[in-house]
C-alpha cells in the first residue's frame, strides 16, 4: 500500500511542507529509514537525525524550529508521536481488512454465528453457540470455548485460548498465548492438610477497546465475573486473578500480578513486577512504581506509590534515603558506644542504676 504526503496529512490533520505528491509504502526509525519510508521526530534527542535521515516523509511537531533547511517532505502536526501512532494504526487496520475467509482445516460448530467479513485461520476452533462479530480476525490455532461471545473488529492472535462463557468486546486486541477464563486459584484447606478445589463457575468479561499482551492470563470468577473494563491496556505476562475488576483506561506493565477480588480504579498506572494483594481497592488515578508491593487499600485518588510495602511516593523516597545512610549511622552509633564506655571507665558518668547527688 502506498500513500502520498497529501493523503497522510489529511489522515492526521497535518500541514505539508515540500512535495505533497511524494509517496511512501512503509515506516522506519528516523536514524535508519530509507527512501520510500515515513518516519517521525518527537524526541529532541533525535533531532540530529532530522538533517541526515533518508526518509522520504518526516512527521514533526508544529513547535519545532529547524536549524537549517531540509531536502525532505515534512508534515507538521500538534503531536508528532500521537500522529505517527494514529497513522500506523490506520495502516494496520487496512492491512487486516485484506484478511477474509475461513481457512482449512479448522472447526466451527454448526451452532456458531459468524459475522460478515471475518477471518478464521487454520486449526482454529469455535465451540457450541459461539458468536463472532463483523470484521473480526481469528488467527490460526485459536481455541474459542462454548458460548463465548466476541464483538466486532476484534483481533485474536495465534494460540489464544478463551474458555467457555467468556465475553470479549469490540475493537479488542488479544496477543499470542493469552489465556482467558482459566480457573481461579481457589482451594479450601482441609483438616488432614490437603486442599479441596473450589469450582470456578463464573466467567471473564473484556469490554471494548482493550489490548492484552502476549502470554497474559485472566482467571474466571468463582461466581460472577472477572471484569476488564473499556480501554484497559495490559502488557505481556500479566496475571489477573479471579473476581478482579480493572476499571477504565488503566494500564498495567509486564509481570504484574493482581490477587483475587481486588478492584483497580480508573486511569491507574501500574509499573512492571508489581504485586497487589487480594480483596483490596486501588483508587482512581493512582500511580504505582515498578516492583512495588501493594498490601492495603489505597483510598486517595491521584497519588503516587513506591516500595514494598508500598508507601506514598514522598515517604518511600525518604525511607530509601535513610536506608542509604544506615552504614554511616551504624558507624556513629559504635563510636558513641566506645565514648560511653570510656567515660564510664573514667567514672565521669554514673554507672547504670547508680544514684547521684548534686
Amino acid at each position: 500500500m502506498q500513500f502520498t504526503a497529501a493523503q497522510i496529512a489529511l489522515m492526521i490533520q497535518g500541514i505539508v511542507e515540500g512535495d505533497a505528491s511524494i509517496a511512501i509504502s512503509s515506516f522506519g526509525k528516523i536514524e535508519e529509514a530509507v527512501n520510500g519510508q515515513l518516519s517521525f521526530m518527537a524526541n529532541p534527542k533525535y533531532e540530529e537525525y532530522l538533517y541526515t535521515t533518508q526518509a522520504s516523509i518526516i512527521i514533526i511537531n508544529d513547535s519545532l524550529e529547524l536549524k537549517t533547511g531540509i531536502n525532505k517532505t515534512i508534515i507538521r502536526v500538534k503531536d508528532a508521536y500521537s500522529a505517527f501512532a494514529t497513522l500506523m494504526t490506520k495502516y494496520q487496520e487496512l492491512a487486516a481488512k485484506q484478511l477474509k475467509g475461513i481457512q482449512e482445516p479448522s472447526y466451527i460448530s454448526a451452532s456458531a454465528q459468524l459475522g460478515n467479513n471475518i477471518y478464521f485461520g487454520a486449526f482454529a476452533y469455535a465451540g457450541e453457540q459461539v458468536t463472532i462479530g463483523n470484521d473480526s480476525k481469528i488467527y490460526p490455532g485459536v481455541f474459542i470455548g462454548d458460548r463465548v461471545k466476541i464483538g466486532s473488529n476484534t483481533i485474536i492472535h495465534a494460540g489464544v485460548k478463551i474458555y467457555n462463557d467468556c465475553v470479549i468486546g469490540d475493537h479488542v486486541i488479544i496477543h499470542a498465548g493469552v489465556v482467558i477464563g482459566s480457573d481461579g486459584f481457589g482451594f479450601a484447606p482441609q483438616a488432614d492438610g490437603t486442599y479441596k478445589k473450589v469450582p470456578q463457575l463464573g466467567n471473564v468479561i473484556v469490554e471494548n477497546e482493550v489490548e492484552i499482551g502476549a502470554n497474559t492470563t485472566i482467571d474466571r470468577a468463582t461466581m460472577g465475573s472477572t471484569v476488564i473494563k473499556k480501554g484497559v491496556k495490559l502488557d505481556n505476562l500479566v496475571q489477573i486473578a479471579h473476581n478482579v475488576e480493572v476499571d477504565e483506561n488503566t494500564v498495567i506493565a509486564a509481570q504484574t500480578g493482581i490477587s483475587g477480588s481486588s478492584k483497580v480504579g480508573k486511569n491507574v498506572q501500574i509499573g512492571g513486577q508489581t504485586g497487589i494483594s487480594g480483596h483490596i481497592s486501588i483508587a482512581d488515578g493512582s500511580k504505582i512504581n515498578g516492583k512495588s508491593g501493594v498490601t492495603k487499600t489505597i483510598k486517595e485518588s491521584n497519588k503516587s506509590f513506591n516500595g514494598n510495602p508500598a508507601y506514598d511516593f514522598s515517604t518511600s523516597k525518604r525511607i530509601e534515603a535513610h536506608t542509604r545512610n544506615l552504614p554511616a549511622l551504624e558507624k556513629r552509633v559504635k563510636e558513641l558506644e566506645k565514648l560511653v564506655e570510656q567515660l564510664n571507665a573514667e567514672r565521669l558518668i554514673p554507672k547504670l542504676g547508680q544514684k547521684t547527688s548534686l
